[in-house]
């Protein structure tokens, strides 16, 4: 682990203050003599983190005889460019934005050029998943002449303005429960009513506190808020419903759908039986190791991510359109209201957003004349439906992975995943397109052929 003296702010020219970015490097397979550097674009969260769950860039590091470099996003993690008072003055948060941390990214890869012997004309290719997909495919699109190439997974460059449908998320969401049993999202749209119903009877809110186990007491107003953390329990299942066991957001069993929906397969239950299942089924998300002693609803994953950082970006520039209508989806229906999250923006951070500048900066679906951009995606990962899934030209190529969650292909070699990019694949065979199409861009990159 080391830092790098970075700019705060890269394109003006009266703040000449720096901050120490943190990157962690390995050069355990590195060669001088046709190697490359494998370069994380990191997200919204701690980078040690992202690092222990990116064990791809790892299992290739030998066969492409790679550095691999992962670089902190600023304002998360140790990466606080006004220490701890980063968040503490909105004129400090001034420069928490994608293009900033793009420059940071191109200004350390020039320091590792200069100061790294050997490492000089060594191609660089970007890799991220979600957020950081983006970034990864941002950063090839801003600067292609630092990176020869990007691996985007699970990225949703599209998910802005009115790219894609804002329904089209939440039914994602939807179909993965749906495939483990149909009873299983009409349990949870018929859990909305049961809870307001409950909620309002005679000891109904104490009542559904014991029954889900939470840590402190409902109150009328915290209803809003308990179906709000419900419905991410939702989300956040769908993303990372791996093959395996596996703690990236939580500690969980394989398909941990299949096992939440084993509780919710028959809807057509009491209001009170309906609760005591969600509970069982939210318990498999939040208390699978057996160690919770109670419920919070304040918390939905790991502390490893930003969230307080990641507000902020969602009130300014990374504005994403989410809405439901609980037909074609299992969810409450929710429109999509500008006005309305424009003041809750500003009544939290004292900014408003600016939806538009996303497709502005990068060109929404207007990138035909970028190139080497791989952008992969699950099947099963809600964040598809704002991704590109379809090849837009020979150098900017899509791959679906079929029952793949969010960037599966980022995670580390598994027996229900691959047995290395140049080897035999062993479980399943439908991720051969995958590494087969990624070992053969990478080396094209690297050689500079593409």
């Amino acid at each position: 682990m080391v830092e790098f003296g970075d700019m705060v702010d890269h394109f003006g020219f009266t703040l000449m203050k720096t901050f120490k970015q943190r990157y962690l490097i390995s050069d355990k397979h590195w060669r001088k003599d046709g190697g490359s550097i494998l370069f994380y674009t990191g997200n919204e969260g701690d980078i040690v983190w992202f690092c222990n769950n990116t064990g791809f860039m790892w299992d290739v590091a030998e066969e492409l005889k790679a550095m691999l470099v992962f670089a902190e996003h600023r304002y998360y993690g140790e990466s606080l460019p006004f220490g701890a008072s980063s968040f503490k003055d909105s004129r400090h948060l001034n420069f928490l934005t994608s293009e900033q941390a793009l420059a940071d990214f191109a200004e350390l890869i020039k320091h590792l050029k200069r100061t790294i012997p050997g490492a000089e004309n060594q191609p660089v290719i970007a890799l991220g998943g979600s957020y950081g997909g983006m970034l990864a495919a941002w950063f090839r699109m801003k600067y292609p002449h630092v990176v020869v190439g990007a691996l985007a997974a699970s990225a949703p460059i599209w998910q802005f303005e009115d790219l894609v449908p804002c329904e089209a998320f939440m039914k994602i969401v939807t179909t993965d429960f749906w495939k483990s049993s149909p009873g299983c999202p009409e349990s949870i749209r018929r859990s909305w009513g049961a809870i307001n119903r409950l909620s309002t009877a005679k000891g109904g809110l104490q009542w559904l506190t014991e029954t889900l186990r939470l840590c402190d007491p409902l109150t009328s107003s915290d209803i809003r808020r308990l179906k709000d953390w419900i419905s991410e329990t939702w989300v956040n299942l769908a993303m990372v419903d791996y093959p395996y066991a596996s703690d990236f957001l939580q500690p969980l069993p394989a398909w941990p759908i299949q096992v939440v929906c084993q509780y919710l397969k028959d809807p057509n239950v009491s209001d009170s039986l309906l609760l005591q299942n969600i509970f069982q089924a939210l318990n498999v998300y939040y208390n699978y190791s057996g160690q919770a002693k109670c419920l919070n609803i304040s918390e939905t994953t790991t502390s490893n991510l930003g969230s307080l950082g990641w507000s902020y970006q969602a009130c300014t520039e990374i504005v994403m359109p989410f809405c439901t209508n609980g037909i074609d989806d299992m969810f409450e229906p929710h429109l999509w209201n500008l006005k309305e999250f424009s003041d809750d923006c500003f009544k939290q951070w004292g900014v408003r957003p600016r939806p538009s500048w996303i497709t502005t900066m990068y060109g929404g679906k207007n990138i035909s004349s970028h190139s080497n951009i791989v952008f992969s995606n699950g099947e099963l990962d809600p964040w598809s439906g704002g991704g590109v899934t379809k090849d837009i030209t020979d150098t900017l190529v899509a791959i679906t992975i079929s029952e793949g969650a969010h960037h599966l292909d980022l995670r580390a070699n598994n027996d229900f995943s691959y047995s290395g990019i140049f080897a035999t694949v062993a479980l399943p065979v439908r991720n051969l397109a995958f590494f087969c199409s990624i070992s053969l861009c990478f080396q094209a990159w690297t050689a500079e052929r593409c």
